[in-house]
């Protein structure tokens, strides 16, 4: 997970006057927010912490399409606003994950590899389908662009929980899925560390205007 996917691709107000691109982005927030709850509740029922950092992939898209739809007409005080409180969301997400990652170090906990490995695919799916709808506009503008990027680099996440879920299976121990699952979740820190100056630096800018 890049910390570009989570700050500046909601502000795009060509692509939010285009009805197909509209239908597009909702059907992206659907699939994003669906797997979201997948991977949070598969995460908790197999003991895979790299599961759980990976929906905070999906959280991020959804809350970036959400974002786009509801806000991209309101002035930039509410956007800022909303931008705060999804990076909050976000830091709070990559914190529960590295708490989770050193309480399962410490327990020795072996995450499920089947339900890792099953789950892992079916997001890979939904990341290839949402960055296929958006193919045609990976050449429009720098946001259309980085939304399509976005879930294009998601399914290297993907990719790294299917690697995780084969290195539990093949050696029997954790370390496979918390090695991913640690540099997920400091991905997720990071970028909602970003998002968070930004949306405080604009909201500032915006307020000072006022």
């Amino acid at each position: 997970m890049s910390a570009h996917c989570h700050q500046d691709h909601c502000d795009n107000p060509a692509g939010a006057r285009d009805p197909r691109y509209r239908r597009i982005l909702w059907a992206a927030l659907v699939i994003n927010a669906a797997m979201f709850a997948v991977e949070i509740a598969a995460g908790l029922q197999s003991g895979s912490v790299s599961l759980l950092a990976d929906a905070i992939d999906f959280f991020g898209d959804a809350a970036n399409y959400g974002v786009s739809l509801a806000v991209l007409s309101a002035g930039l005080v509410w956007r800022a606003r909303t931008a705060l409180l999804k990076s909050l969301c976000m830091l709070g997400f990559g914190l529960f994950v590295a708490g989770r990652a050193l309480w399962a170090f410490k327990t020795g906990a072996v995450p499920e590899a089947l339900t890792m490995g099953a789950v892992g695919t079916l997001a890979l799916v939904a990341n290839v389908a949402v960055a296929a709808m958006l193919y045609a506009w990976r050449e429009g503008d720098a946001n259309m662009r980085s939304v399509w990027l976005c879930s294009r680099n998601d399914a290297l996440g993907n990719l790294a929980v299917m690697g995780a879920a084969a290195g539990v299976f093949g050696t029997g121990a954790a370390w496979p899925d918390l090695l991913v699952a640690a540099a997920m979740a400091a991905l997720a820190i990071s970028g909602g560390w970003a998002v968070l100056r930004q949306a405080r630096a604009e909201l500032r800018t915006a307020q000072a205007t006022h």
